[in-house]
């Protein structure tokens, strides 16, 4: 389930090394260094998860690359330098706040990749996401767009969310290591990544009713530390992600994960008033499917005005 890679500089000289390294860790391809610097400075980090993988690639030197991205999309996020690529004919160029999508089988070369340039990868299976969109948007057949904007509003969120994932997977967390813990935070990335990615669609949107709310409702009551994604919840009542949020803003205030969030909080609050208190907080959050310990933490204060740690010591009062 989990594995995790390793490259850094100095001492890589060779960039045949380099290339085979970064090809096993994050896609085949084609490296062409465009000076005469050394492969030393080159740094890779890599970790997969389910249907995800994680990379950190650097090579400190100015590169071109040409890959077809077999079976997978690959998202280049620059943190410094720059990427120019081209795809179909069309030249993309991404800085920081912005990334490329490299569609899966179609020929893509990076004509240039800067020599200051350190990029988060994120790899995921094609057929994997092409699911979790079609079940999403419930219009079968979409595909990304080639750029994200990660600057502001949804994109800046999901920046945020796969910088703290790919520094906990890449720094091989232990909480990672858990088949449920991994299975909500891929299924979370994915539908905030399709969320980003596809434009807002309004056309029938409309005539959610109160029964399918309450549906979804009654589901996240019966099992809420299952690894739900708004997916999962969507699909329960048939309609798109976008009409299920829409019914929960009009008839419950919150998104269905705002909702999801709430439910635990409450499971947890109950476990930590009654429950053994030889047991952690991380670990009560975790049974009930809350991973992030920093947002638990402060979700559960503003819920509860007191922190989860004052709770389980019972001197909340």
């Amino acid at each position: 389930m989990h594995d995790r890679g390793q490259l850094e500089g100095p001492g890589f000289t060779d960039w045949d090394e380099v290339h085979e390294v970064v090809a096993d860790a994050y896609f085949p391809h084609a490296l062409h260094p465009l000076s005469h610097d050394s492969a030393a400075r080159s740094v890779l980090e890599s970790s997969s998860m389910g249907a995800l993988r994680f990379a950190r690639i650097g090579f400190g030197a100015a590169v071109s690359i040409e890959s077809d991205h077999p079976g997978a999309y690959g998202i280049n996020i620059p943190l410094t330098g720059s990427i120019v690529s081209v795809t179909d004919g069309k030249e993309i160029t991404s800085t920081p706040g912005m990334a490329t999508i490299c569609p899966p089988d179609t020929p893509t070369v990076i004509t240039q990749w800067s020599s200051s340039c350190e990029i988060i990868g994120f790899k995921v299976d094609r057929d994997y996401l092409q699911r979790e969109m079609d079940r999403i948007l419930g219009r079968p057949g979409q595909s990304l767009p080639r750029q994200l904007d990660l600057r502001e509003g949804a994109g800046a969120e999901w920046l945020r969310l796969v910088r703290s994932v790919s520094d906990q997977a890449l720094s091989d967390s232990i909480l990672l290591h858990s088949e449920h813990v991994s299975q909500h935070l891929s299924g979370a990335l994915t539908t905030a990544l399709v969320l980003t990615a596809m434009p807002e669609d309004d056309a029938g949107a409309s005539g959610i009713r109160p029964r399918i709310v309450k549906r979804v409702i009654d589901a996240v009551h019966e099992d809420p530390s299952r690894p739900w994604t708004a997916g999962d919840m969507a699909e329960i009542v048939g309609v798109s992600v976008r009409r299920m949020q829409q019914g929960f803003r009009e008839y419950v205030g919150m998104t269905p994960i705002e909702y999801l969030t709430d439910v635990r909080l409450a499971r947890v609050h109950t476990d930590l008033i009654g429950g053994d208190t030889s047991s952690t907080v991380s670990d009560v959050a975790a049974r009930w499917g809350l991973m992030h310990n920093g947002r638990f933490a402060a979700a559960y204060r503003r819920k509860y005005g007191v922190s989860p740690s004052r709770t389980l010591r019972r001197d909340e009062y």
